[in-house]
């Protein structure tokens, strides 16, 4: 007997797919129970919309030092110079930088931390000739000017151009957006909608499937409430189960396509390719993107995907790597000036007529107001590659275990939400206001990583997205200290006791032709931005590609046939017969169809109640966020 398809939401409970992984299926792909065996992944990738990846501190990272973030906040900024890997080795160019560097007032910078900033640019420009991959900031966040090339910039522009050029009537404007952001290809747009939605059991669809077999399959239920929420794991975590009970959706998902690897025979596919064997292939619709009307831009896509892929597997890779890597450590509060070491006559003497407990108020206010926490420095450059090679005995580690997507998915492939959205300003509507603190999608989605990429901007100032992340409490268990001597805290890491774990790395420039990629494990947000000369209108363009987690596998454009009412337009029986109908007669006809999908006008009204649904879902993420707090140890 042929093995039914399971997939969360359909076979599979909403809060049960972490027990399950991916596998072939009899003619399809499926999930399968796991059984702990070695060859499954012990689990799926961190997402910060998951109380066990915070229970278990799976997207905490490491505390670094303020000076560590300087350090990491001035190599972004370098390796955003054209030509920095070669400019890094010449002494003039480095000099000047080291100058600039020092004169910074708002960076704590020392010869030290230069020192070792050019010396791993050296160390990085090596592999970054090579695959032009950087990170650009800590906890796996990195960019790429190169791995899409302008040919293939240039391609994306023209391919997405027919997605623009429609009547102002037609635009979709983002809701609350103010006329700013118009959605070419967006997921909230007809995405899968529990009790309406059809799925096809029996197999898979492909592309020209899933157009042609709009309407058919069997109604996908509607979850239970059990199965949307979280069960509680202990008292420490009952502000996240108050606020996050429900990180499951029980109305909606996005919809992902199918991405197997490897080449179809296009022969045009083969035209901005390097590597023909990390080629990639949609086998599945894009929602909201008709295959036929936009052919051309589906093998655009892949093209993206491919050179993508690198990419993810950097910042997927990071969260397997262990010891942490750091540039600087930090183990003990030292003090310079330290009171306790200054002598007896230099210290404040008891005035006449001055009770005992009077002065010692006096000398306390004076050691607190004298005391200065030493910030550390860096060493000696030491490669991160030779720091996870060895433990602290010097004893041989394992191997760096890193993520290669196509090694390690290649039999059942990928699932990539598409998203294409421009941000048009105007001189009279010149100032864009930014975005909101969020982690992408809910955990319907298992969204693990994204990419963005920033295809075209003209006339607009300079944009950029910034990241925040939770950090994990433990590092202060490794710093001695007095008892009740917290300063060191707010000094050496930036943060209050008693207050929130939750730290700002910095943010990445997002300019034309640049590839950025990031973990679901980070918050994110997008910086405001306006025109750069008022008097003309400016833009900005981007296409999101968000991964569903390769381990799990999640209901798609290959088990969903088209919901668009719009494309059912040229498949109608009688269409032949009695020629197109105006668009009025023919919704009026198809309205009476129960099975017929859905029409635009629904389709909008269904996009506002899930982002009600995932505004608030933010609102919630946020705000678990921030309920993990420091608290020194009275000792």
């Amino acid at each position: 007997m042929a093995r039914a398809i399971k997939l969360p939401g359909f076979g599979i409970p909403l809060n049960e797919a972490r027990e399950w992984r991916v596998s072939p299926g009899d003619g399809f792909i499926t999930n399968t129970k796991y059984d702990g065996s070695k060859d499954f992944r012990e689990r799926l990738f961190p997402s910060a919309l998951d109380q066990n990846d915070i229970e278990y501190g799976s997207i905490s990272m490491s505390m670094l030092t303020l000076r560590e973030h300087a350090m990491i906040h001035a190599m972004n900024n370098i390796t955003d110079k054209p030509g920095w890997e070669n400019k890094v080795f010449d002494q003039n160019i480095t000099a000047k930088w080291r100058r600039e560097l020092l004169e910074n007032d708002t960076l704590d910078m020392t010869e030290k931390m230069v020192d070792w900033i050019i010396a791993e640019l050296q160390y990085k420009s090596e592999a970054f000739k090579t695959d032009g991959i950087i990170s650009a900031l800590t906890s796996g966040v990195f960019k790429s000017d190169s791995l899409i090339p302008p040919s293939l910039k240039e391609s994306l522009k023209a391919t997405v151009a027919r997605l623009e050029q429609v009547p102002e009537a037609q635009k979709d404007y983002h809701p609350d957006s103010k006329n700013q952001v118009i959605d070419l290809v967006h997921p909230s747009l007809f995405p899968l909608v529990y009790g309406r939605t059809r799925i096809v059991k029996d197999g898979i669809l492909n592309i020209q499937d899933g157009i042609n077999k709009s309407g058919t399959g069997e109604i996908i239920p509607i979850p239970s409430e059990s199965e949307t929420k979280l069960p509680d794991r202990g008292q420490g975590f009952v502000h996240f189960l108050q606020r996050m009970g429900r990180p499951f959706s029980d109305k909606f998902q996005w919809l992902p396509c199918d991405v197997s690897f490897g080449s179809t025979n296009n022969p045009k596919k083969d035209s901005h390719a390097q590597n023909p064997s990390s080629e990639c292939t949609i086998t599945s619709y894009i929602n909201n993107l008709h295959p036929d009307e936009h052919k051309e831009l589906y093998g655009v896509l892949e093209h993206v995907i491919a050179r993508t892929i690198p990419l993810w597997n950097e910042t997927l890779s990071v969260r397997q790597t262990w010891p942490v890597y750091k540039r600087i450590h930090y183990t003990e509060c030292i003090y310079d000036p330290d009171p306790d070491n200054i002598p007896e006559k230099d210290r404040p003497q008891i005035l006449p007529n001055e009770d005992e407990d009077d002065y010692q108020e006096r000398i306390g206010e004076w050691e607190w107001g004298v005391r200065k926490v030493v910030r550390p420095e860096p060493g000696k450059f030491v490669p991160e590659a030779k720091v996870n090679s060895y433990n602290d005995d010097k004893k041989p580690l394992k191997e760096r275990e890193t993520v290669n997507l196509q090694r390690d998915y290649g039999k059942t492939g990928l699932q990539v939400i598409v998203k294409l959205a421009n941000i048009h300003l105007t001189p009279e509507n010149n100032k864009y206001d930014g975005g909101s603190w969020h982690v992408e999608g809910q955990l319907n989605e298992h969204i693990c990583a994204s990419a963005l990429f920033y295809y075209d901007s003209y006339n607009i100032t300079e944009s950029r997205l910034g990241f925040r992340q939770m950090v994990n409490d433990c590092g202060v268990d490794d710093v001695s200290y007095e008892q009740d001597h917290r300063s060191w805290l707010k000094e050496v890491f930036g943060f209050d006791d008693q207050g929130s774990t939750v730290q700002d790395i910095g943010s990445i420039l997002c300019k034309e032709g640049r590839l950025i990629a990031f973990p679901n494990s980070l918050q994110h947000r997008v910086h405001p931005f306006e025109l750069d000369d008022p008097t003309q209108p400016g833009h900005r363009k981007i296409l999101a590609l968000f991964l569903v987690d390769p381990n799990t596998r999640i209901i798609s454009t290959a088990n969903v046939p088209a919901q668009r009412a719009d494309w059912w337009d040229g498949l109608m029986p009688w269409h032949g017969i009695a020629g197109k109908l105006p668009r009025e007669l023919f919704d009026q006809v198809t309205s009476y169809l129960d099975d017929f999908p859905i029409t635009m006008e629904e389709a909008k009204e269904l996009r506002l109640e899930l982002m009600e649904e995932r505004k608030a879902i933010y609102s919630d993420q946020d705000e678990s966020f921030h309920d993990y707090t420091f608290s020194l140890c009275e000792h």
